[in-house]
């Protein structure tokens, strides 16, 4: 099994040859502009491609067999950056110097971003600022970018990552040029997982359908078990009106503690995904009677943000769920 690593160590790129290409031929030219928005789904290669191209703009040459935007691990500009050391680079992420992810980027990091844009380069021909992700700015965060972006600085690059690129200030994205990342064909991101994972093809498949192509989700979604946390959901949909004490007080136990809470989140994503289908299907067949169906989807899409914001108890939050599915199976 291999070891999930932050894009900064990350030095291969699956896909979008096309987006480095208008990447390169622009810099190449000399026209390169001073803020770039990399939008996609999340886990698509955002991220790996904005470290791709700063270690270009920090001076690294290219090398060709790593691809159009990339540089040997062993240059000088690839190892500072991975010791995240190199002077020209400047890095807004909700992961925080002792490890901990946390809820936002903080709004005192986001304006230390003008000070580190007023100087010159100190190594290198530009200096660059990778947001990684621009959606997890707050408000005041956000508005300290958007000075940023405002006063241009003559040898700086801003390159922000979005999966949600809508709920951004509209100034924010009138002021970026848009660089798009698309899924990858469902094929190739399973194939990108069980190059690093001991799947069957079927399981390796399912994964990427639940990250709807997005290679780098996929990977995420098979280190963090989702597979059982799908399966879990598939019986409990099945079973319903009946509910299978047995599994839910299983499922209830894994959601304790600090890393319970990242399975509760997949087991309500699943749960909610194929809610979302079944609904979706018998709208297309005529079917009526989906009232409560949609209600039981608000629910399941609901609770997760609650419990978090509000310390509710998880094993509550799940049996409060399949109440309202078993109500819903009911009615059907």
């Amino acid at each position: 099994m291999a070891e999930l690593r932050h894009p900064r160590e990350v030095f291969d790129l699956v896909g979008h040859s096309a987006s480095e290409a208008a990447f390169e031929a622009t810099r190449a030219r000399g026209r390169l502009h001073h803020a770039w928005l990399l939008t996609g789904p999340e886990g698509v290669g955002k991220a790996t491609f904005a470290f791709r191209a700063a270690r270009r703009l920090l001076g690294a040459p290219a090398d060709p067999a790593w691809g159009v935007l990339g540089a040997s691990p062993d240059h000088p500009v690839s190892r500072q950056i991975i010791a995240r050391s190199h002077p020209d680079l400047f890095v807004l992420e909700r992961l925080g110097e002792d490890g901990k992810v946390r809820k936002v980027i903080p709004v005192d990091e986001a304006r230390a971003l003008s000070e580190f844009f007023s100087k010159s380069p100190a190594a290198a021909p530009h200096r660059v600022a990778i947001v990684d992700a621009a959606d997890d700015l707050n408000v005041n965060a956000a508005n300290a970018i958007l000075k940023t972006l405002e006063e241009p600085p003559p040898h700086g690059v801003l390159l922000m990552v979005s999966h949600s690129p809508g709920r951004l200030l509209p100034t924010i994205r009138s002021r970026c040029r848009r660089l798009a990342f698309d899924p990858l064909p469902l094929e190739d991101a399973a194939a990108f997982v069980r190059e690093r994972e001991d799947l069957t093809a079927e399981d390796a498949l399912r994964l990427a359908r639940m990250a709807n192509g997005a290679p780098g989700r996929a990977w995420s979604l098979a280190q963090a078990d989702a597979l059982a946390m799908d399966d879990a959901a598939r019986t409990l949909l099945e079973d319903l009106p009946r509910l299978d004490e047995a599994l839910a007080l299983s499922l209830a136990d894994r959601f304790r503690g600090g890393e319970g809470m990242a399975q509760f989140n997949l087991l309500f994503d699943r749960l909610s995904e194929h809610i979302h289908r079944f609904a979706t299907e018998r709208a297309g067949q005529g079917i009526g009677g989906l009232d409560r169906w949609a209600a039981a989807w608000e629910t399941l899409e609901r609770l997760p943000r609650e419990a978090e914001a509000l310390n509710l108890d998880r094993a509550d939050a799940l049996f409060t769920a399949l109440a309202e599915l078993r109500q819903a199976a009911r009615a059907a």
